[in-house]
């Protein structure tokens, strides 16, 4: 088995043509910056402007404990990432996730590809019960997404986040492994 092989999907015949899942690397650093940067991937997240390659080569280094990270990729570049952080203590059977799709790339399914990859991760082998995430409220996209796979909104945070001059509200949102 190559390096690379390792770090894919176990079905890749269901996979488009050009399109594999897989941990994301170091040598990701730069690329991972360039996407973090984008405007629209940005407006989705908590993450501020202007990310430099020494921050994100930084988190990248030190990821929490129990953390998995995926990439998707599309004829080797780079068009969406996911993070898995596993929770401690009494909500070891937790895990948040957090996700974005390159601008150019939205709606064309490789957030569906990304999140049912970790989803599959989280239920058959990191034996998570609960996957908790937040999104905000006019992300209708994302919204529709994570009902697909049975993400249910649990709440309302008001004033969640600042974003372009304006503080947003975010649905807290979970899935229950069946």
């Amino acid at each position: 088995m190559s390096e690379n092989d390792e770090n894919e999907p176990r079905d890749r015949a269901r996979l488009p043509d050009g399109v594999v899942v897989r941990a994301v690397r170091l040598s990701d650093a730069e690329e991972m910056t360039d996407l973090m940067n984008l405007p629209g991937y940005r407006a989705g997240t908590l993450r501020p402007p202007y990310q430099t390659i020494e921050e994100v080569r930084k988190r990248m280094e030190n990821p929490s404990p129990g953390a998995l990270n995926l990439v998707v990729t599309l004829n080797g570049k780079i068009v969406g990432n996911c993070g898995l952080n596993r929770l401690g203590g009494r909500r070891q059977h937790v895990a948040s996730v957090g996700m974005g799709v390159h601008d150019d790339f939205t709606g064309r399914g490789f957030g569906r590809i990304l999140l049912g990859a970790m989803i599959e991760a989280a239920d058959d082998w990191l034996d998570v019960k609960r996957l908790e995430l937040t999104v905000y409220t006019d992300n209708d996209a994302a919204i529709g997404l994570y009902e697909k796979f049975g993400f249910e909104r649990e709440g309302l945070l008001r004033a969640f986040g600042f974003r372009s001059g304006e503080y947003v509200d975010a649905y807290t949102m979970a899935r229950l492994r069946p």
